[in-house]
Parts: C-alpha cells; structure tokens; sequence
C-alpha cells in the first residue's frame, strides 16, 4: 500500500497530489472499512447498500437501491476486495451480488431490473404507455468472485456470471456466462474456457 501510494504521488500534479489526499481522508470518514473512495460518489438507498472491505473506486460511481411498489426489499452487496473504476452506473430494485475480488472497468452499467414486461404470459406494457408509468420488473443479478468486466459493458436483469470469467469491452450480456470462459458481443457469447488440466484458454 505505501508503494502504492508513493507511485500514485509521483505520478501526479501538486492538484491531483490534493485531491488524492482529500479523497483519502474523506473515504476515512464515511467509508471506514474501504480502501480508496474517488469523490464523487452516488448512492441512492444507501440502508440498503453493503461494501466490503478493500473496496475501491473511480470518481462519479453510481449506486441506485431503491423500494419500488413491489414487495421486493432491494439489496446491492459489494464483496471484498473489489474494484470498479469511473463513471460505472449499478441500478437495483431486487438484488444485485458482486463477488470478492471482482474488477470493473469504467462506464459499465449493471441492472436488475425494466421499465416495463415485454415478454412472457403476463400482460405486457404497451408501447402507447409512458415509459415512466410501466411496471418495474426483473430479476436478481450475480456476479461471482474474480471476474473481470471490461470497458462499457452492460449486464442485464436474470444474468449470472460465473467466477473467474472475462466480459469483453462493450458487451451486452443477457443470458448466463459459465465459469473460467471470455465471452464478448452483443449478445455476448463465450469464445473461449479455461482448460485446468492443459492450463491454457481454449478457443471455441
């Protein structure tokens, strides 16, 4: 950590030297338990919001957990040891798991839930509705320890990415991504796994 910090210092302005310091002394104060907060910060439903230890993030992250009409308590739990750089958006209004030691990369917007039902055999919203008006729906989100997810990704509601997994710049992902796999697109689909006995990444 103090090897950390000595970089970090040399590396900047005498203003960004000042804004290290302020951050550093702010994220003493209201986040007692993490490793580096970059100010600003946004969390709306913050009872309902849990970080673990060593946590560390980029400025203007945005946590949303709010109640909506539904009888859902929402909850958003950040593991130990991760780190999520700038400008990332994590909207929930069911539950939303993010493992230990998860890596996201800057301008990733995760979500749990929809502004409407499009699909399935319950009534669905009209397109002549007001977006603002529809129901909000969806499923909880769970992404597992050590995974890693790249630049201006997008996780959709119901998604489960297992441990170990890489999400390439600018996916989408819908659908569940398998443990110790790469997947990229949109949708994102796996290209590659990890083969532990060879201990190489196979191409599919």
């Amino acid at each position: 950590m103090k090897t950390n910090l000595k970089n970090i210092l040399s590396e900047n302005t005498f203003f960004g030297i000042l804004r290290l310091v302020s951050n550093v002394l702010l994220t003493k104060i209201y986040f007692s338990n993490a490793r580096l907060i970059r100010f600003p910060i946004y969390i709306k439903g913050k009872k309902r919001v849990k970080i673990g230890e060593n946590f560390t993030c980029g400025i203007g992250l945005r946590l949303d957990c709010l109640k909506t009409d539904t009888n859902i308590e929402p909850q958003l739990i950040i593991g130990s040891g991760v780190e999520i750089n700038d400008y990332v958006h994590i909207g929930c209004t069911n539950h939303v798991l993010i493992g230990n030691n998860v890596l996201i990369a800057s301008k990733v917007f995760i979500t749990d839930h929809n502004h409407g039902i499009y699909s399935g055999e319950s009534i669905q919203d009209s397109p002549l509705s007001l977006p603002k008006s529809r129901i909000i729906a969806g499923s909880p989100v769970h992404i597992e320890e050590n995974v890693w997810i790249g630049e201006m990704v997008t996780i959709l509601p119901g998604v489960r990415i297992g441990k170990g997994s890489i999400i390439g710049a600018n996916s989408v992902v819908s659908k569940n991504i398998p443990p110790y796999s790469i997947a990229v697109g949109i949708p994102a689909k796996v290209i590659k796994y990890f083969n532990f006995e060879s201990e190489k990444w196979i191409s599919l």
